[in-house]
């Protein structure tokens, strides 16, 4: 019996370890010295980073960025009678991004509405130094996960100059920055429904869109509904770990919250074994 607990004991003792370990994947080897240090701390680059939410505000149709072939195009052409699903990211990113793209690919083939027919998706990246040979690759690639016909004529990559990015991310409330010395963009991730005239009309935050939400969001988007404003769940596409002097994986608060309930769950277990364990001794009168 003791044996048993024992090796109870050493399972679970092993398990938060490494639900620890997973949660904090970049500070494994320091986070057992110091388990506290910077959680809930933004660097100096991250407090100039967010998203502040422009319900109803117009985009400007006007820009011009160059599509997954390199043809100059205006936002205007992907406007008029369809609403359309607003993603930034940069196409080159190590980290979140691919994420958000996954996300968005993923609720969509979940839903009845098709890409192309009932609304259109555009992806631009916030990287001025990428070309539309990437964009296009990015394009195939989705569309071809997606599965469905009209995902080409659809979900675009657009690719464009810094004043131009800018400007489309100031009118959506997309506050990003670059670091020169990781190279990397820091910034948070969410995606946008606008109306079929270009208004703001609904945010989606994090890297998963519930289905049913997204559906009811794009049908509301169709009739020009402006929706409530949500509350931000921020996941950031940059971290400075002061342990290593390096930038690591993704961090947000839902992150920590998880590693910390999955300590403190694994610590209860812990003690009701424990508890058991003596239980069972003192009714042997050991």
């Amino acid at each position: 019996m003791q044996l048993r607990n024992n090796s109870a004991r050493t399972w679970f003792m092993g398990a938060i370890i490494a639900s620890a370990l997973l949660v904090y994947p970049s500070r494994a080897g320091a986070q057992f010295t110091d388990p506290m240090q910077n959680i809930g701390v933004r660097p100096e680059l991250l407090k100039e980073v967010g998203i502040d939410q422009k319900l109803n505000d117009s985009i400007p149709l006007n820009l011009t960025f160059r599509d997954e072939h390199g043809n100059p195009v205006e936002l205007a052409q992907y406007f008029g009678s369809k609403p359309m699903i607003l993603s930034l990211v940069y196409y080159n990113c190590p980290m979140l991004c691919t994420q958000v793209l996954n996300g968005l690919d993923r609720s969509l083939q979940l839903i009845p509405m098709e890409i192309g027919k009932d609304f259109n998706v555009v992806t631009v990246s916030i990287d001025p130094t990428e070309r539309p040979v990437l964009a296009e690759a990015k394009q195939v690639m989705y569309a071809g996960m997606y599965g469905r016909p009209g995902a080409v004529q659809g979900w675009h990559f657009l690719t464009g100059d810094e004043p131009q990015i800018k400007q489309l991310a100031d009118s959506v409330g997309f506050r990003y920055a670059y670091d020169p010395d990781s190279k990397q963009y820091a910034h948070a991730s969410a995606i946008m429904l606008l109306t079929p005239e270009g208004k703001i009309s609904r945010y989606f935050y994090g890297i998963t869109y519930p289905a049913r939400d997204l559906r009811l969001g794009l049908d509301e988007a169709s009739e020009g509904k402006i929706g409530s404003p949500v509350d931000q769940v921020l996941l950031f596409c940059y971290h400075y770990d002061p342990h290593t002097g390096k930038y690591g994986l993704i961090v947000s608060r839902v992150i920590q919250i998880s590693g910390f309930l999955t300590i403190l769950i694994g610590g209860i277990l812990l003690i009701v074994l424990f508890r058991g364990e003596n239980d069972t001794l003192r009714g042997r009168g050991i």
